[in-house]
């Protein structure tokens, strides 16, 4: 009779964000073993930034007591464009990439399967498995940040195109003028309520003298106007501030509505520094939003839940994902 121990399965999440990376690694029941967060250093080049990345995967598996044998698989959630089939990432400006074939890094470095998927999909994915969304058929996500992010999860599936993830929910065109996202059409959802967007019109409002606390925090550089910046100058007062704020929020609300009316969700999620940094009002406001737009038929249908797992909801959803994925590949091999 055998006396060998069997071999621990571990997975793990990785979470490549604009200026952050964060490895983390999961037992089998997806239980945080341990995690590593850096710098993503962009600007150092593709081959720097990818050993960096590996480096950090392996700082954390030595924090974790956890050899690279009992890997079982890599999930990275990863901006920007993305050819799914091949795991590429297609373009990452604020890293500098372009065509990284990222999914074959790592699997080639840890000898597992890896696998890719939209850094939001992987958020909603995350609360799908073990945060907020749990037990839902149909969960849908929105985090307002500097952009607007959106992601589905539909019968236990991220809802995706056949090579490319989808969701663009900042690109839903909600006026015929007004402010653009950088691309795509004037008027659109991530132009008129993004964080970015709010501050374009707090500096406004402070450089009219309508908002003397925000000044004091911030001034009119738009860059350091931040989401905590906000909700103390609306604690401190600024009424300005606010109602900048509510419209937006109101805006979000009426882009979910729309999706309400599409998809039908049992629970929608909200997350992102907005969010955090100013819940109630912010809810308050979405509420509002979706009352205004969506079907009277479909208007008790969804669930409005504010993220439980926060940063590592990505993480945690590019672990589940190549968890799932791996044991639908082994299935169909009996």
């Amino acid at each position: 009779m055998s006396t060998d121990t069997p071999k621990r399965r571990i997975w793990v999440g990785f979470d490549l964000g604009g200026t952050k990376m964060m490895a983390v690694v999961f037992d089998e029941k997806l239980k945080v073993l341990a995690k590593k967060r850096r710098k993503t250093r962009g600007s150092a080049g593709e081959h720097v930034a990818l050993e960096r990345l590996a480096e950090t995967i392996s700082m954390a598996l030595t924090e974790a007591g956890a050899a690279v044998e009992e890997i079982a698989g890599i999930g990275a959630g990863v901006p920007g464009p993305l050819d799914l089939q091949k795991g590429i990432i297609l373009e990452a400006p604020n890293l500098g990439w372009k065509n990284v074939d990222l999914q074959d890094f790592l699997s080639k470095r840890f000898t597992c399967p890896a696998m890719i998927c939209n850094d939001v999909d992987a958020g909603v994915f995350g609360e799908y498995t073990s945060g907020a969304g749990q037990g839902s058929r149909c969960v849908l996500g929105v985090f307002p940040g500097t952009g607007i992010g959106g992601g589905c999860v539909y019968e236990g599936r991220i809802f995706r195109g056949s090579r490319s993830s989808c969701m663009e929910v900042g690109y839903l065109q909600m006026a015929t003028a007004g402010a653009a996202a950088g691309a795509g059409p004037v008027g659109t959802l991530e132009g008129l309520a993004s964080r970015l967007a709010i501050a374009a019109e707090a500096a406004k409002a402070v450089y009219r003298g309508q908002a003397p606390h925000l000044k004091e925090l911030a001034g009119t550089d738009v860059g350091k106007i931040r989401s905590s910046s906000l909700a103390k100058s609306i604690d401190m007062g600024d009424k300005a501030i606010e109602e900048i704020v509510r419209r937006a929020a109101e805006e979000v609300g009426r882009g979910i509505g729309c999706l309400i009316n599409i998809l039908a969700p049992d629970v929608i999620i909200l997350g992102g520094g907005l969010v955090e940094a100013m819940p109630k009002l912010y809810l308050e406001s979405v509420r509002e939003g979706i009352r205004r737009n969506v079907l009277p038929s479909l208007a008790d249908c969804a669930k409005l839940k504010l993220s439980e797992l926060g940063d590592l909801a990505g993480a945690t959803g590019a672990a589940a994902w190549v968890r799932q994925e791996t044991a639908l590949k082994d299935a169909k091999k009996v």
